[in-house]
């Protein structure tokens, strides 16, 4: 499955390719409480038809309204601001003391903004951190491999963009537990991997949109694993899941979690150490797995284990936003 962002960037290569001429529209800049967070893409094209969403559906009517009336820019990018008054928070489906400025930047079908458009989609499916630089004068796009995202900035000169790989979520084991937690992450827009040697439990598995896979748990780690992966062990079988914690614990991953109880845990702790991983690895480990909200059905334990990707993920966005003190 796509991102929102690759499906939004595929929509605008498609009608430029038509010769058809739309706009991108991105949320530059929030103040308060927002509907969608900073980078958020729309496309819109000539004929109306729009490709992600910037709020719930009001920001979105009153930019057609504008394309219907003739009012969308054609010659330049334009800062459009929303949210500024009480009664345009309620019109716009703003939260109370919201504000958005949506960057419009019109699109005119050429080879040059294809080529980068492909670009820009090619590495994001190839999970490699890629960053756009928008001339506001000109409109312009430079693009270039970054080796760390930053956050959306944005002056009076120009805009910068960076797009990370799509989180992804390795569950090693393709038992119910794990249908639960595919469902919650697919809709969370995560990309979803289920790994499991056993063929009669790849032959159960019925979740569409999560990838199956059939080799051992270590190479699945060792082929997918990034600093955007999380890996989560399910099948209660020290076989299967030592083997894929020995190799993500020595990987630089976003997350590392096991299933079981503090007694299982401990027990697989003093296991992972008699095959050599070390107490600073060891520190890697979400074991038991998930946020301790008293979790006990399979749904449950899914929520608590999303929960807890989320705080983290939170975190995490706070650290890259943090400027470092002159």
């Amino acid at each position: 499955m796509k991102t929102i962002d690759q499906l939004v960037l595929a929509a605008a290569l498609a009608f430029l390719k038509r010769g058809e001429s739309g706009w991108l529209c991105t949320v530059v800049k929030t103040f308060g409480a927002s509907p969608r967070p900073l980078g958020s893409m729309m496309a819109l094209d000539e004929k109306g038809n729009v490709h992600g969403s910037l709020s719930g559906g009001c920001i979105e009517d009153e930019l057609l309204a504008k394309l219907q009336r003739g009012e969308l820019a054609v010659a330049g990018a334009v800062l459009l601001e929303y949210g500024v008054s009480p009664e345009e928070n309620e019109r716009f489906g703003l939260p109370c003391g919201g504000r958005m400025h949506i960057l419009l930047e019109p699109l005119s079908p050429n080879e040059i903004r294809c080529d980068l458009l492909e670009e820009l989609s090619g590495a994001l499916a190839a999970r490699q951190p890629i960053r756009r630089v928008v001339d506001l004068a000109t409109g312009d796009w430079q693009l270039g491999a970054v080796g760390s995202c930053q956050a959306l900035q944005i002056d009076d000169i120009r805009l910068q963009q960076d797009f990370g790989p799509r989180f992804q979520l390795l569950l090693i084991g393709a038992n119910e537990l794990a249908r639960c937690i595919a469902e919650i992450a697919l809709a969370m827009d995560y990309r979803v991997l289920v790994c499991d040697p056993r063929e009669d439990r790849r032959n159960q598995w019925s979740v569409n949109g999560a990838e199956l896979l059939a080799g051992m748990p270590d190479d699945a780690v060792s082929e997918h694993g990034d600093s955007f992966t999380a890996v989560v062990t399910l099948t209660h079988d020290p076989r299967i899941d030592d083997m894929a914690l020995m190799q993500a614990l020595t990987q630089s991953l976003f997350y590392v979690g096991a299933l079981g109880s503090q007694r299982t845990s401990d027990k697989r702790r003093v296991r992972l150490k008699e095959l050599d991983i070390s107490d600073q690895q060891l520190q890697q480990l979400h074991a038991p797995v998930g946020l301790p909200i008293g979790s006990k059905s399979a749904m449950e334990i899914a929520v608590a284990i999303m929960a807890q990707l989320t705080q983290l993920r939170a975190g995490k966005r706070r650290a890259d936003n943090e400027v470092p003190a002159n």
